[in-house]
């Protein structure tokens, strides 16, 4: 694994999204969302068939991690955060100090990030976390990536949507 990419499904279209994907070099997309699905029709390509199928047409390898998945417990822990601080899953621009502290415990304690990478093999060049929300500070796919960029002393990029960027100028 030579560099490691987040992305988000919000804020893209099906176009801009596989572009994106491309651009970047994936070769290998890792989903680690516990519910493969995504509502709203103007985000169905993130739904788990249409996305499997994509990806197979464009040469890109679909991984499912449900290990990397945070519980619902702990999602629901967040969503209590998000409605107290008055904002939705699409608005979120950090995570609660309580999930990230969770999601490690969770999730990473037992993550061996070299055990990863030669389970995804050496055809995993560029590796993309996936999951659905807009920011990455927002989304556990930053701390995966972060442990994981740590451990093996490699980059990460996180692609982000033309609104998002517009928005960040």
């Amino acid at each position: 694994m030579n560099k490691i990419v987040t992305i988000g499904v919000y804020g893209f279209d099906a176009e801009s999204f596989f572009t994106a994907l491309q651009r970047a070099g994936v070769d290998t997309l890792c989903d680690i969302r516990r519910r493969r699905g995504v509502r709203g029709s103007e985000y169905a390509f993130a739904n788990r068939a249409r996305l499997e199928t994509r990806l197979a047409a464009l040469g890109i390898r679909y991984v499912h991690r449900l290990d990397l998945a945070p519980s619902t417990a702990l999602r629901e822990d967040q969503y209590r955060v998000d409605a107290v601080e008055g904002v939705t899953k699409r608005q979120r621009e950090a995570l609660s100090p309580a999930f990230a502290e969770g999601y490690r415990r969770e999730c990473l304690a037992a993550f061996d990030s070299r055990q990863f990478a030669a389970d995804l093999g050496e055809d995993a060049h560029v590796v993309a976390f996936l999951c659905v929300e807009t920011a990455p500070a927002a989304c556990h796919r930053s701390l995966v990536a972060a442990r994981l960029a740590s451990d093996l002393h490699i980059s990460v990029e996180h692609l982000l949507p033309a609104v998002a960027l517009q928005d960040s100028v």
